[in-house]
């Protein structure tokens, strides 16, 4: 019903309304020295999960006609910026099929040890700014650690006018270390909601340790994915 008043809402817009997508995600994935190769793989595999869960699947394919558009890259130090997934309107079943069998298959690059938390996010704007046709833009940073070369994100600027920055912020203490664990993350995410988040409705949400990064990350996928309401349906002026 909802995907269906949606729709009816769209045929009354122009036709430069219907040209636009609904939304930019742009996904940034933490690749420093602090992520070994069973985290990178936990990490492309628990994104691809979150993407094809059927809840967040029916929001990316909830309106065809003004799709959402999805990028992904990776992150490490300053000069390791590496692109998987160029823009991609997700229109179909098929395309999203396409994108999670793309982020399983993707081997691993050597990347550089160091945090650059701060040239991540200016590589997260940078995407954004192509896309200045879409309704909403997100840009949504994954780390499991605080910034340590490059710019630091307290000295970033601000993001381009109405892009929203999340996070989702990985604990990596094991299980064996209890209540440490707990005290990490709530660290962390602090130092997150501080220096990285930004814009209207920016939240953080966490995954205890890389083994609950596909819950963490549907979480928030399903956040950040509403549904349209009537006053979102056309660009603003």
């Amino acid at each position: 019903m909802r995907a269906f008043i949606a729709l009816l809402l769209l045929s009354l817009l122009p036709d430069a309304a219907l040209a636009a997508c609904r939304q930019a995600l742009a996904l940034g994935l933490d690749v420093s020295g602090s992520v070994d190769s069973r985290e990178y793989r936990l990490q492309l595999d628990g994104l691809a999960t979150a993407l094809e869960s059927p809840r967040v699947a029916a929001r990316l394919l909830e309106l065809p006609d003004a799709p959402v558009a999805l990028a992904i890259y990776e992150w490490s130090g300053p000069d390791f910026q590496s692109l998987i997934l160029p823009w991609t309107e997700i229109t179909t079943a098929a395309t999203l099929a396409q994108i999670t069998a793309l982020l399983r298959n993707h081997p691993r690059s050597a990347a550089p040890p160091t945090t650059a938390l701060g040239t991540a996010m200016l590589t997260g704007y940078a995407l954004l700014e192509q896309r200045p046709d879409c309704w909403i833009r997100t840009l949504d940073i994954s780390g499991d650690g605080e910034a340590n070369t490059g710019p630091r994100p307290q000295t970033v600027p601000d993001p381009p006018a109405g892009v929203t920055v999340n996070a989702l912020v990985i604990g990596v203490y094991g299980a064996e270390i209890g209540d440490l664990r707990q005290a990490e993350i709530k660290q962390l995410r602090a130092y997150f909601e501080s220096n990285v988040i930004r814009g209207d409705g920016a939240f953080t949400e966490s995954a205890l340790g890389f083994d609950a990064y596909a819950e963490a990350m549907e979480r928030k996928l399903l956040r950040e994915l509403k549904s349209m309401l009537l006053g979102q349906l056309a660009p603003k002026p």
